[in-house]
């Protein structure tokens, strides 16, 4: 009879034990935190789609005559933001909308890699215009497409008097790039992968 208030106390200790450590040590618990909720895919989309919008508002303004350019397109492809970061092997990401009139009918991704000597990392846009039927048609039914290999791109010269370059926008398929100091001249997107995207 003596023995079972130790025994009491001894296991009411334990239970108090046990409380505390749940207490202080919530990350031992066997179930797992609960993760925070994923952002709707709508803030993504609305997010490219609004600056995507800017992106344009900006190739308006380097160069005016682009927007005709653009009106006259039969599917524009904007990249807002390719970031670019290397030391020796370099690769570039982006994601970008599609669109047709002024619907998104689709979202992309953008990739492309270089070897040299290329130290830090660059923010850059891209809009790539589909002149014709076939050329956007071809790129829509893609499962991948590579600038070079299923299409060339020409980057469109825009001259002093903001002009844009008459044999060039003729072609099928035509880009703009534009880093923080404005449309960038002599580039070339030559081996850019883009693939669907699900944002």
């Amino acid at each position: 009879m003596f023995d079972t208030f130790p025994a009491l106390r001894r296991t009411s200790i334990a239970a108090i034990a046990i409380s505390a450590a749940g207490f202080l040590l919530p990350g031992c618990t066997t179930t797992p935190p609960s993760k925070p909720s994923a952002p709707a895919k709508t803030d993504t989309r609305q997010s490219l789609d609004s600056a995507a919008s800017a992106t344009l508002s900006k190739l308006y303004q380097a160069a005016p005559s682009s927007k005709e350019l653009v009106a006259g397109a039969r599917g524009v492809l904007i990249f807002p933001d390719v970031l670019s970061g290397s030391f020796i092997v370099g690769a570039e990401h982006g994601k970008g909308v599609l669109r047709v009139g002024d619907s998104a009918v689709g979202y992309y991704q953008t990739t492309s890699g270089s070897i040299g000597f290329q130290a830090g990392a660059q923010s850059k846009a891209m809009v790539l215009l589909f002149m014709t039927d076939e050329a956007l048609n071809k790129f829509r039914n893609s499962s991948g497409w590579t600038v070079g290999a299923d299409a060339t791109v020409a980057i469109v010269n825009v001259g002093a008097n903001g002009r844009i370059d008459s044999n060039t926008a003729k072609k099928p398929v035509v880009g703009f790039v534009m880093n923080n100091g404005g449309l960038m001249a002599g580039v070339s997107l030559e081996g850019t992968k883009i693939s669907k995207y699900e944002p």
